[in-house]
């Protein structure tokens, strides 16, 4: 009973801030390729668009940190689970 007072259950408002991370961990990296794109094409213009490829890579290095993200917040709750079981079976 003192462990699941001293651990309360994850609040539903949790996963509000957990889409508020991930939205921004994926958002940020694309908005700026697309305003570096542009810049891009007005210093250096290439016969693609630097707008549409730096957006893509936006996407691509915002999905990892998101996957990134995601995996170290699954890993600690068992991580922390764990630690606690040892030392709830010492006492």
């Amino acid at each position: 009973m003192k462990l699941a007072r001293s651990v309360p259950g994850a609040s539903p408002l949790l996963g509000f801030g957990v889409f508020g991370i991930i939205g921004w961990s994926v958002a940020v990296p694309v908005v700026s390729g697309a305003f570096l794109g542009l810049w891009l094409n007005k210093v250096a213009p290439q016969s693609f668009s630097w707008p549409i490829a730096l957006i893509l890579g936006g996407v691509v290095v915002g999905g990892i940190i998101a996957w990134n993200w995601i995996s170290r917040e699954s890993l600690q709750p068992r991580q922390e689970s764990g630690a606690s079981g040892d030392a709830g079976g010492e006492s």
